[in-house]
């Protein structure tokens, strides 16, 4: 399944799906009023490698958690990840077999291209 992952309030989300282009194929969730399943989870890390590279390392929740980032485990960023939105990286697109995480202009650029070439 193509999915794309955003928060609806956030502006930069709204201006990289219009950027975007989004085949109708891809599913989008807004991940405040659809959490991210154990399932997604999965898979993107399967594409990405790593949990820790989903995380937000700017959410706020960090912060009066009093969570390090910097010693952040693999296993307690899944579930960060399965416990609240706020820790995931977003934008997310997951599109015919690659994963594309955040809003770097790289990534943005890069998942651009795969969707066009697809």
């Amino acid at each position: 399944m193509n999915f794309f992952l955003h928060l609806s309030t956030c502006n930069t989300c709204k201006k990289i799906i219009k950027e975007l282009n989004l085949p109708n194929d891809v599913n989008i969730i807004d991940i405040k009023k659809t959490p991210i399943t154990l399932a997604q989870i999965e898979k993107l890390h399967k594409k990405k490698g790593t949990y820790k590279s989903l995380i937000n390392n700017r959410a706020q929740l960090f912060k009066q958690l009093n969570i390090d980032t910097k010693k952040l485990t693999e296993e307690k960023a899944k579930q960060l990840l399965s416990d609240h939105y706020t820790f995931l990286k977003r934008p997310v697109l997951l599109y015919k077999g690659r994963a594309f995480v955040g809003n770097s202009k790289e990534e943005i650029e890069s998942a651009k291209r795969w969707i066009n070439e697809q």
